[in-house]
């Protein structure tokens, strides 16, 4: 219903709508509006009441809302159901606990998590208002061994959403997207499943979007920023959100329907942030060298050895550097 009233706000032009009239068209009575209205704005929306007018929409609030969200959305499953926090430790061990219940395509968005996580147990810091730290639940009917081409998936559904925005950014495989050589975005998929069967795969996303240079840790300034630091403006969350579940979806379905993913494969090999150079491979504490030279159809790193035979690389336990740093 808030979303309902939301729209007929928004498609208003900023000048007042009766309460009379919101609800004739919602077949509900003044007395309701006028509490969904309340809650709107506890939720933030600067609404306008005046007696004998009615109500004006002033402005929206940069929270992540799922009246905000779903009027951007247009899919027909990602984001169809959306659970908000204002703050959690963490979307995707929340998602895992309850996605036997939930929808396929449902969201866990969060203001802030307070035990963020990475690859490898990596730790996520994640600054309250400024970012986007959201996980989608999916059920697809796919073999386990297909799992990882979801992290493909995500990182071209992130990536292209950022280009929209006139932000030249570039995939890190397997899982990081990189702006100015330094992370904005870190992607962890994980997956409950037997041999051949798929129970459900969590897909989290975490992006630094509102983040100014104090609200990243000092270690880790050498190595991460945020869309507002690179761009000098903020940017609507909703806006990145929507367009990136909107780009997920129509790319997961070339997966489901098509059982391949070209379209995100050449979305990751066209803005490879390694592809075409010398490469440090870290697989727990051994370490060797090679050239990132393409990704095969799976979604795995090609990697040309000094030996010259080129070899797949599956995320896993692996991280990959540059030769002289983390890029």
């Amino acid at each position: 219903m808030k979303e309902a009233i939301v729209n007929i706000l928004k498609n208003s032009s900023h000048t007042f709508i009766s309460g009379q009239y919101i609800s004739d068209k919602l077949g509900v009575s003044r007395t309701a509006i006028w509490k969904y209205i309340n809650g709107l704005k506890k939720e933030g929306y600067n609404i306008e009441s005046a007696s004998k007018k009615g109500y004006r929409l002033i402005s929206c609030p940069d929270i992540l809302t799922f009246e905000e969200i779903i009027s951007l959305l247009k899919t027909k499953v990602i984001g169809q159901n959306i659970i908000h926090f204002d703050s959690i430790n963490s979307t995707n061990d929340k998602a895992k606990k309850i996605a036997s219940s939930e929808n396929d395509g449902t969201i866990i968005i969060s203001e802030e998590q307070t035990l963020g996580k990475g690859r490898l147990g990596r730790t996520w810091f994640s600054s309250k208002f400024k970012g986007i730290y959201m996980s989608i639940i999916l059920k697809p009917d796919i073999n386990t061994m297909d799992v990882p081409k979801i992290t493909q998936i995500a990182a071209a559904a992130v990536l292209t959403a950022l280009l929209n925005n006139n932000i030249k950014a570039y995939i890190k495989w397997p899982n990081d997207i990189i702006v100015n050589n330094k992370k904005v975005c870190g992607i962890l998929t994980e997956m409950s499943g037997e041999i051949n069967k798929v129970n459900y795969v969590v897909v989290g996303m975490g992006i630094n979007v509102n983040c100014e240079e104090e609200d990243i840790p000092k270690d880790l300034l050498s190595k991460a920023t945020s869309l507002k630091i690179e761009k000098d403006r903020e940017f609507k969350r909703n806006i990145l959100v929507a367009d990136i579940l909107n780009n997920f979806e129509n790319l997961y379905t070339e997966l489901i329907e098509c059982n391949n993913i070209d379209t995100s494969i050449e979305i990751c090999k066209e803005n490879s942030i390694l592809i075409g150079k010398e490469v440090r491979i870290i697989n727990r504490t051994r370490e060797s060298f090679g050239k990132a030279v393409g990704l095969n159809s799976n979604g795995e790193l090609l990697v040309q050895f000094e030996n010259g035979e080129i070899k797949p690389l599956i995320s896993g336990e692996i991280s990959v550097r540059g030769m002289n740093g983390y890029v």
